[in-house]
């Protein structure tokens, strides 16, 4: 294999090997993981012009990094092209180049082995082969519309020529990657390559063989048909907006539109998809995104830094959450103990966790080594070995505080000792701590396989680098730490509870549960207020306000919740509370169907209202280091419409306004 010398490249990497294959590798320069630039992109053009003006018999793109192909385009490049001119020109480049590639006169194959995604794929779907990698770390998908667009390379059109609109148009309405071996089916991938095999050999014989490049299936074509288009694409447009309203996610009815309309002429959908794309591009759903995007960047970058990697994690208090928080961590790969009061006590977790592992690990043989790592311990043996000790028992400081007193002897100085409390104080909790510097808070939410946010609470005495390590193990486990202060509430509970309040207030003026809950989605939250109550749980919802100090509130809340607490009605978990739920799901009965949507705007305007200025207090009062990071807590750990790039940021724009 003969590296090239001649040529003067940052971000790529190409050789040539004894039969004049040219083998060209994205690495991008000091930068961990590939990401398309608009340097990159034109850096292909001298290494086309080489292997054209060589004469080689084919070309292969692989990644010189091991963390996968290429993840798509650097969003940080994004602001450049706020002008319409740069970014027309930035398209005109990316399609004039991807074009060429595509027609070119030697056949070309891409490698994936890890993440191949936005433009990535882009650039792999203009390659004659695709070969993949076949475990559990490739993935293939087109994000964009998680930012508010859609693919801008052509990939809207390609994917939907390579295997139809049905199959293709999914895939890009919900921003998922696929596995290495769905590809396969669906006809994206032409190989795939097992764990031990050699990629670039694979790829190396299907350049040899200069087999056709692979054509949608008749059912694949047929369904770009202008019949079926017209059949299938309302459908599409009906399920759409079952999950997005056009007003604020306009991304995905605007890739269905494409392919209603143009989906037979794929010269036409290129161009129409361009300009679809800069439109989209002006949107404040695209910009919020991206904002979103950054933001989630800068909670990720809070846990960066693992010096002493944690394998084994404890967890005492096998409820809801604790076991939840157990079966999250097995899922992770980490060995964990969980403990209580007796085995029957644990079982439910343990039948809970099965159902996750179903669900997320797609073997038996993964599904059966993540339950082997998840390890009932009434003995509570596991306190000695584990890196990480959670305690997830009942919301009583006096019971917390005794548990913390028993444990502590038996752990190492460097175990962290964290405590999933929703709002006790921390430095209470660790007044009778011999060690407290080890002991910070590590505050999931409910449901724990799907909120993405943990925060990590330091109190007054917490040691600086066990609450890094703590960040850094919330990374680890997949989800985004948020550092924050002990203070009454910490973050996601202190802005949640004047929301939920002021939502019971309503209640009391003849607003039914059904208008609050319409009017907070139609404002953008994920669900209402009333039927997040339920979620959370209405004792905890009383119990939070009790922490929190808000004895004015406190009467409301109690006359409000009380009667149904009593009653055993809690919410989601015991099947009742604001609503009667049936499957997971809330049962709406009563509305009074006569808000217009001027009124459901002010109804969601004064919900909000309360949220947005305890933001402010938390900000204020310094529980966390900067608005933007208080902005990521709330979109991440409350759902606030992520469209409107968070608390923050939005009063802001409006005051702008």
């Amino acid at each position: 294999m003969k590296t090239i010398t001649n040529l003067s490249l940052n971000h790529w990497k190409i050789k040539q090997d004894i039969e004049g294959y040219l083998w060209v590798y994205a690495d991008r320069a000091d930068e961990s993981v590939n990401s398309l630039s608009p340097e990159m992109i034109m850096e292909i053009i001298p290494i086309l012009d080489w292997a054209e003006s060589y004469g080689v018999p084919g070309l292969g793109f692989l990644s010189a990094k091991t963390s996968g192909f290429i993840a798509g385009f650097d969003i940080r490049a994004f602001d450049d092209f706020m002008d319409d001119s740069k970014l027309a020109e930035a398209l005109a480049n990316a399609n004039h180049l991807l074009n060429r590639i595509e027609t070119l006169s030697f056949p070309t194959a891409c490698g994936i082995d890890g993440f191949c995604m936005g433009g990535g794929l882009e650039l792999a779907l203009v390659c004659r082969y695709r070969v993949a990698r076949n475990d559990d770390k490739t993935r293939l998908g087109l994000p964009e519309v998680k930012l508010g667009l859609h693919p801008g390379f052509g990939g809207t059109m390609r994917l939907c020529r390579l295997i139809g609109g049905k199959d293709a148009v999914p895939l890009m309405l919900t921003g998922k990657a696929v596995r290495a071996s769905a590809a396969r089916r669906l006809g994206i991938v032409d190989k795939l390559v097992g764990v031990h095999e050699n990629i670039q050999w694979s790829m190396r014989k299907m350049l040899v063989r200069n087999a056709p490049a692979r054509k949608a299936t008749v059912f694949q074509g047929l369904s770009n048909s202008t019949l079926a288009r017209k059949v299938i694409a309302p459908i599409m447009v009906k399920e759409t907006a079952k999950k997005a309203n056009r007003e604020h996610y306009p991304a995905p009815y605007a890739i269905i539109d494409l392919w209603r309309k143009y989906g037979d002429n794929w010269s036409q959908m290129m161009d129409q998809e361009g300009l679809s794309f800069a439109k989209l591009m002006d949107t404040a759903t695209a910009t919020n995104l991206r904002r979103v995007f950054h933001l989630m960047e800068a909670l990720k970058a809070q846990g960066k830094d693992l010096k002493l990697k944690p394998r084994r994690v404890h967890v005492i208090g096998a409820g809801v959450m604790g076991g939840d928080i157990a079966a999250w961590c097995a899922l992770r790969g980490y060995e964990v103990t969980l403990q209580d009061r007796a085995i029957e006590y644990i079982e439910p977790a343990l039948q809970r966790a099965k159902k996750l592992f179903g669900k997320r690990l797609k073997t038996s043989a993964l599904r059966q080594a993540a339950n082997a790592r998840l390890i009932p311990d009434v003995a509570g043996n596991g306190t000695k070995r584990a890196d990480v000790v959670i305690e997830a028992i009942i919301e009583d400081l006096g019971a917390k505080q005794e548990l913390f007193s028993k444990i502590e002897p038996e752990l190492r100085s460097d175990t962290i000792l964290a405590t999933n409390t929703s709002a006790l104080p921390l430095e209470e909790l660790a007044s009778s701590l011999k060690r407290p510097g080890q002991f910070i808070g590590l505050h999931f939410f409910n449901p724990v396989a799907a909120l993405p946010l943990v925060e990590v609470i330091q109190a007054q005495s917490s040691d600086t680098e066990i609450v890094k390590r703590g960040a850094a193990f919330v990374n680890a486990i997949g989800k985004f730490p948020l550092i924050a202060n002990s203070a009454p509430g910490f973050v996601v509970n202190r802005v949640l509870s004047p929301y939920l309040i002021e939502a019971l207030k309503a209640s009391t003026e003849g607003f039914t549960i059904e208008d609050i809950d319409r009017a907070a989605v139609t404002f953008g939250m994920p669900m209402g207020p009333m039927e997040l109550a339920d979620q959370i749980g209405l004792d905890v919802c009383v119990h939070v306000t009790k922490t929190l100090g808000k004895l004015d509130e406190l009467s409301l809340v109690e006359a409000k919740l009380n009667p149904m607490i009593n009653a055993g009605k809690l919410g989601k978990k015991t099947g009742e509370g604001n609503y009667l739920w049936q499957n997971g799901k809330p049962v709406r009965t009563k509305s009074s169907g006569k808000q217009s949507k001027s009124e459901q705007m002010e109804l969601a305007e004064r919900l909000i209202k309360p949220l947005l200025t305890e933001c402010q207090s938390v900000l204020n009062d310094g529980v966390v280091e900067n608005a933007d990071l208080l902005d990521a807590g709330v979109i991440f750990g409350t759902g606030f419409a992520p469209f409107h790039g968070g608390p923050l940021h939005y009063q802001a724009s409006k005051q702008g306004n």
